[in-house]
């Protein structure tokens, strides 16, 4: 019997994805729930697993942009499975190709190449210590053989290779990336994107950490990170600031009573934006066992359309890389974003004392249509009281309580 296998829906909305890459060859023997294929649609790379076992026969090339519903391969499930074999587990790499073999030179043309533009002895050391090409210096000697007097006078030009490599490479973009791309233009074309920032003293939220942390891991399986304290920080921030929680729908604004988290992590593909939901409901405990499961599922490529979908505000932890300072930018429809960056000691007057604190720079990004300067300004001063007070704002003055120890 030879099943069709058709293309399944990634995900409301979505009409069409891209191959990216098969994982078996033509002819190869599968087993049913087998990974097959990587597809890229518009917001997430996805994995097909085979229907049933059998042969396989491809019906698509990768690159080819397909449609939810077609036919991208047929599986003979009355084909019998290789003695002593496995199903392929993966695309083996192509083979190197042989390199052809070069005519040979006849002595006449060999001659004349050795002699014209070769350098002698002296002359090649000249240019070896000037870093400069033979190929870039014309010779005045016999047969435009390179003299000593030529190196001496040669100079590398600033605008002349001088024997790096200067090779090029060129490769298609991904559905993903390509959509990234088009939402990245959307966002500085369609929204009035304005960017304030502010300074965290991260002292605070360290002592927590170092006297709770082993605790905390060793009860529920996850780390104390600073991912839970900033995002129980933003739902705080953004029902003093309801503003920020909401977006334009054509002449109306839409406002939610529900805090909706989206991350910014780093998969195999790209960036992706796997949603907390309902990040108002969770505690320190509850919001770092999502941020682990959501990053491993983005991590193994296991991330769906829908765990991305939605979304009210978005926090991006770009410090994680290096960071010092940015501006992020806003993930629409959504208004606000909030950009985390590296925790550097630095000096501060406390007191009208100089000390060394750990300090964060952050950044707000926001669409200024619906989110008022004094609102945007006032979410993020929230954000940073928040984090530099965290004992009383975030843990109602009993971290043990909040932490569940």
């Amino acid at each position: 019997m030879i099943l069709e296998m058709k293309v399944p829906s990634p995900g409301e909305s979505i009409t069409e994805v891209e191959i990216a890459e098969w994982l078996v060859q033509d002819g190869d023997y599968v087993e049913k729930d087998q990974a097959i294929a990587e597809v890229d649609s518009d917001k997430a790379t996805l994995e097909l697993p085979a229907e049933a076992s059998g042969t396989i026969t491809l019906k698509a090339e990768e690159g080819d942009a397909v449609e939810v519903g077609a036919v991208v391969c047929l599986i003979d499930t009355s084909a019998t499975k290789p003695e002593g074999g496995e199903a392929s587990p993966a695309k083996e790499q192509k083979k190197e190709e042989t390199p052809k073999k070069e005519e040979p030179k006849s002595s006449t043309t060999e001659a004349k190449t050795y002699a014209t533009g070769t350098p002698s002895p002296a002359a090649k050391k000249i240019l070896d210590e000037k870093g400069i090409d033979t190929k870039s210096v014309s010779g005045t000697g016999r047969d435009g053989r390179i003299t000593k007097e030529d190196a001496v006078n040669a100079t590398p030009s600033m605008g002349t290779p001088t024997g790096g490599n200067r090779g090029t490479s060129r490769s298609k973009m991904s559905m993903l990336r390509r959509k990234v791309a088009e939402r990245l233009v959307e966002a500085k074309n369609t929204t009035a994107m304005l960017t304030t920032f502010n300074e965290v003293d991260m002292s605070p939220i360290f002592d927590l950490r170092k006297q709770y942390k082993e605790d905390f891991k060793a009860k529920h399986g996850v780390s104390l990170g600073f991912m839970s304290f900033f995002t129980l920080a933003v739902v705080r921030a953004l029902k003093m600031y309801p503003a920020v929680n909401s977006m334009i729908d054509g002449k109306e604004m839409l406002s939610y009573d529900f805090c909706d988290i989206s991350i910014a992590v780093s998969g195999p593909k790209g960036l992706m934006v796997p949603v907390i939901r309902n990040a108002e409901n969770l505690s320190f405990r509850g919001v770092e066992s999502e941020v682990k499961r959501l990053a491993i599922r983005a991590r193994d490529g296991q991330i769906t359309v829908d765990e991305m979908t939605g979304g009210t505000f978005t926090i991006s932890n770009g410090g994680v890389f290096g960071s010092m300072l940015s501006t992020p930018i806003i993930n629409p429809p959504q208004s606000g974003i909030l950009g985390m960056h590296n925790i550097v000691e630095r000096p501060v007057a406390i007191n009208g004392k100089v000390e060394i604190r750990p300090i964060m720079f952050v950044a707000l990004s926001y669409d200024h249509r619906i989110i008022d300067g004094k609102e945007s300004v006032g979410f993020l001063v929230a954000v940073k009281e928040a984090l530099e007070n965290p004992v009383e704002l975030l843990m109602d003055n009993n971290p043990k309580k909040a932490l569940e120890m």
